[in-house]
């Protein structure tokens, strides 16, 4: 099976912090920018900026909880970003292999 790789998402996901919000949401069940914004080393409004760019490749998804809106990961597209990240590995690997595979013939073919 291919996947195509979402440029998109991996542009969201590519981001430290970013990533550091999926993990606490992931780990706490969710989270608002304020809860968010306790945990890490940026604003409240650092933390909305974050929330809207993994928002809008659908790695989460806010709901009204009061004055503020509640996030949790939307776990089908972590899914599909985690299929991605492996099949990217995996047409790695088979180019290193086939990298491997050169340089050793090349290494034999060279005379002592």
């Amino acid at each position: 099976m291919s996947v195509g790789v979402d440029d998109d998402l991996w542009s969201a996901v590519g981001d430290p912090t970013r990533r550091r919000m999926l993990d606490l949401l992931l780990a706490d069940g969710g989270g608002t920018a304020t809860t968010l914004s306790d945990q890490l080393p940026v604003t409240r409004q650092a933390v909305a900026k974050h929330l809207g760019v993994l928002g809008r490749v659908g790695l989460v998804h806010g709901t009204p909880a009061g004055r503020e809106r509640r996030y949790e990961v939307d776990e089908a597209q972590l899914a599909r970003a985690v299929a991605q990240l492996s099949a990217v590995g995996a047409t790695w690997d088979a180019r290193l292999r086939r990298i491997k595979r050169i340089a050793e013939a090349i290494q034999r073919d060279q005379p002592s």
